[in-house]
């Protein structure tokens, strides 16, 4: 059984007579197609979805000098110090727009596009590469973290990457380089996200398929993988003395956790359906590619839920992003299989964009990046802007995240400034992502103040009640409600000093 497909097309393969209508399947066509349907769907609206928690954390970090910033990860967010640098860079050139800090997870989807195509032809042949990309590029999972300032797409383009480097590896397995290429793939991998490195099980499996007993292949898989982990073991050391302080949040995983997975993976559980019977048509054939793709798409879940099954969970959707390109090699694979004329070909992925609309539309929505409504960052910053007054000061409550400060500053014009009343050390300031209030809220008034801003989760009547009780004692002591706005999962109030 040859692992690779023969580089002639099959009679499936064969397009309609007329050099016109051969167009869509020339080699060029088979990343050109993918790579720009991807961009297209991954930039259309990019902007539009307000800036969710993680990624204000993202602005926040890339914001700071590189010195700064590596001095952060020592404390926080050391798994994502490799990010945060590439988007201090890429902001530097391009500004801090939401559409700027976006851009690099678009383009990045769009090169993992091209590697899913890519991949499908070298497994499976031309056509199923380019069902590949372009399925691939309908998944409203794939768009949806397009629009994310976070690393995911650059770790799914890694991953792919990683796996087509590992297959030019095994073509010359007796070519240092080419394993050098691929250990420099699996760091990359690790330097976007740790879990991701899970790959490797599917990795595994294809080298005991293809090597069985050829040396050459056992030597350069087993320098290169142990490089790439040796050279990532600063960042898996300090990321491990982190995890309990990140991810404590993530509960544990029961079976049910298994199922619903997918449809999170895919952000639309017709899509996830689709593709997952799609991937068991394509699994009459090709028994190596086969079994290449689906222990790449299925053993990291099942590895990562077995994991979190100790002190740490681990077990999130958004870290299992990574397993959508061989989903998407398989399926294309399927679909190449089932529609043998190009006319059922272009029919089956016109439907499937048609069904999956209403999930691209809501993730364009301004809460788009929010499960069930959030809160309206921008919303509370316009009520801000328009009673400023010269010499406004300002109070977050800061009992559960930071943010609430990072959201109404990045949506507040930048020259105006608010004094943050209960602030005692900035999380620039600590090379932390999370500040230090003061210890005692009635010593941080000042008596000149005479307005301050009020900003809270949730739309209680009292707003006061939603700061620590010491905060909103000091506050009651000096100041009285003058009014109020709740914008989605908000309250902005304005407090007015007593006579």
């Amino acid at each position: 059984m040859t692992l690779l497909a023969p580089p002639t097309q099959d009679s499936s393969d064969v397009p309609d007579p007329g050099a016109g209508h051969r167009r869509w399947t020339t080699p060029v066509g088979l990343w050109l197609w993918p790579s720009m349907v991807t961009l297209i769907v991954g930039t259309y609206r990019i902007g539009q979805p307000l800036m969710g928690r993680d990624e204000l954390s993202s602005w926040d970090a890339s914001g700071r000098s590189a010195g700064q910033v590596l001095a952060t990860v020592r404390h926080v967010d050391a798994v994502l110090g490799t990010y945060y640098l590439l988007l201090h860079g890429w902001r530097t050139l391009f500004g801090d727009s939401a559409t700027s800090l976006r851009l690099p997870s678009a383009l990045a989807m769009a090169g993992a596009a091209v590697c899913v195509a890519l991949l499908g032809r070298r497994l499976f042949g031309h056509r199923a590469g380019l069902a590949g990309g372009l399925l691939f590029a309908l998944i409203p999972g794939v768009s949806r973290f397009a629009h994310e300032a976070r690393p995911y797409g650059l770790v799914m383009l890694a991953v792919a990457l990683a796996s087509l480097l590992l297959l030019r590896a095994l073509d010359r397995p007796g070519s240092p380089w080419r394993w050098t290429g691929y250990a420099l793939g699996l760091m990359a991998v690790g330097l976007f996200h740790l879990l991701a490195l899970t790959c490797v099980v599917g990795h595994l499996a294809l080298v005991v398929m293809r090597a069985r007993r050829e040396r050459r292949v056992w030597l350069g898989f087993g320098l290169a993988v142990p490089l790439a982990v040796v050279c990532l073991s600063p960042v898996v050391v300090l990321g491990r003395s982190q995890t309990v302080r990140q991810i404590y949040w993530i509960a544990e995983p029961g079976a049910s956790g298994l199922i619903d997975v997918w449809s999170q993976l895919f952000y639309s559980g017709l899509c996830a359906g689709t593709v997952l019977l799609l991937a068991l048509v394509a699994c009459r054939e090709h028994r190596t590619a086969v079994v290449f793709c689906a222990v790449s798409a299925v053993a990291p879940v099942l590895l990562v839920w077995a994991l979190s099954h100790g002190h740490v969970s681990y077990f999130y959707f958004r870290y299992m992003l990574f397993t959508l390109p061989a989903l998407a090699v398989l399926a294309g694979a399927g679909l190449a299989a089932a529609a043998r004329s190009r006319r059922v070909f272009v029919s089956a992925l016109a439907v499937l964009a048609v069904l999956t609309a209403p999930d691209q539309r809501s993730l364009r929505e301004p809460l788009g990046h929010y499960w069930a409504g959030g809160p309206d960052f921008a919303a509370a910053a316009r009520t801000i802007q328009r009673y400023y007054v010269p010499g406004d000061a300002i109070v977050f409550d800061r009992t559960q995240e930071e943010a609430l400060s990072l959201g109404i500053g990045y949506y507040l014009p930048r020259n105006l400034r608010l004094r943050d009343v209960f602030l005692a050390e900035s999380p620039v300031q600590r090379d932390d992502l999370a500040a230090v209030q003061c210890p005692e809220p009635a010593a941080c008034l000042r008596a000149g103040e005479k307005r301050v801003w009020l900003v809270v989760s949730g739309n209680a009547a009292d707003p006061l009640n939603g700061l620590p009780v010491d905060q909103s004692t000091a506050l009651r002591a000096h100041y009285r409600a003058y009014g109020a706005d709740r914008p989605s999962g908000l309250t902005v109030a304005l407090l007015v000093r007593s006579a």
